[in-house]
């Protein structure tokens, strides 16, 4: 199927993990955007046999040295001409200050003329009180939020970058509202928020800011899926990038400085929220059907000529965690024709956190 391109045309460079099997880092992120019509550049900080859901991999980190290096090198070939920087995955903190700087280069460059240049930051650190990368890397976010256009903490992450523990919507808007005005973020994405573990629903919560660091607030609700996907994360962000550039050449605000909507957008009409819409009616629709797709090859394996329930716990992960794998190419069409299934709604509802939930040992993800 072919694709018709939906933003004008738009170079991004995009650093983050690279897996040689499956759809994560840049694996996923270059392959969203490449298919939607972006040219993307990739700058690659791991290089893996397989994210490391399957417990186990081969491979190489890159170094800080390595990732400033590979920037000078398209600098000295005049090959920074970019319109959008997205960055996921950093190793270390030292690879966190690397891509720093590259972002700070490129908004140095494109200074003289707002909204030119657009630095989207996933801030990869951890998630449900679990922090998988070492414990400096957090300080180091928080020095490039004064730089980042766009950022996309899922709840545990936005907890570690504004130092608020969030248990209701209240302490959610506190911590928008701090890195806003603290740090003058202007758009926030809170990518998966989850107050009650047992509630069928995950809130996706966003923010554009007004001149004075307050908050426009909205939130999309949608149906949990009952499987464990990797890659969602940096699917999510491709498709943010994609969706924001296409509804801020809708609204005219290229211009504009962070492409910034008037004071008097109201959230529901913000781009932010028009993008997020969309992201989310192609990534539901496709993490269906790959839950389907999973269950009919767990059931092959595991049915009268099926061998699974033979084998060792390990092979049972490694095959459950194969057959989890996004099905992503099989599905282009959900990626450009998205269904607008889930609407955003203003954010109003003060809801209380499930004490429940408890850090959990450290671990490591690509």
């Amino acid at each position: 199927m072919s694709v018709e391109p939906l933003v004008p045309e738009t170079k991004v460079l995009a650093i983050a993990s690279h897996v040689v099997y499956g759809r994560v880092g840049n694996t996923m992120a270059a392959f969203v955007m490449q298919t939607l019509g972006c040219e993307v550049a990739a700058l690659n900080t791991v290089h893996y046999s397989n994210h490391l859901g399957y417990r186990q991999s081969k491979g190489t980190k890159t170094s800080a040295d390595d990732i400033s290096d590979l920037y000078v090198g398209l600098k000295q070939s005049y090959l920074t001409d970019f319109d959008i920087m997205l960055t996921g995955y950093a190793p270390n903190a030292k690879a966190v200050d690397a891509i720093g700087a590259i972002g700070r280069d490129l908004k140095l460059k494109a200074s003289t003329k707002p909204g030119s240049f657009f630095w989207v930051l996933d801030p990869v650190m951890g998630d449900e009180g679990r922090i998988y990368v070492d414990e400096d890397v957090i300080p180091a976010y928080r020095g490039l939020l004064r730089d980042a256009d766009l950022i996309l903490p899922n709840q545990f992450e936005l907890e570690l970058l504004s130092e608020i523990e969030i248990r209701s919507t209240l302490d959610l808007t506190k911590a928008i509202t701090k890195l806003h005005q603290d740090y003058r973020v202007p758009h926030i994405v809170v990518t998966s928020v989850r107050f009650d573990p047992l509630s069928p629903f995950i809130s996706i919560v966003g923010s554009t800011s007004c001149a004075d660091g307050s908050p426009r607030l909205f939130k999309v609700d949608v149906p949990a899926i009952d499987c464990f996907f990797s890659g969602t994360g940096d699917m999510f962000a491709a498709l943010t990038v994609v969706r924001l550039r296409e509804a801020v050449s809708n609204e005219g605000l290229f211009a504009s400085k962070a492409w910034q909507s008037p004071d008097e957008t109201d959230a529901l009409e913000l781009p932010l929220a028009k993008a997020v819409e969309k992201v989310l009616g192609s990534m539901h629709v496709i993490l269906q059907k790959t839950k389907v797709a999973r269950d009919a090859e767990l059931e092959k394996m595991s049915g009268p000529q099926g061998a699974i329930e033979k084998d060792s716990e390990k092979r049972v992960h490694l095959r459950k965690t194969k057959a989890a794998e996004v099905r992503l190419v099989r599905n282009l069409r959900d990626l450009g024709e998205p269904a607008i299934c889930h609407q955003a709604q203003a954010l109003t509802k003060t809801e209380s956190w499930n004490p429940a939930r408890l850090p959990q040992p450290k671990g490591g993800t690509a």
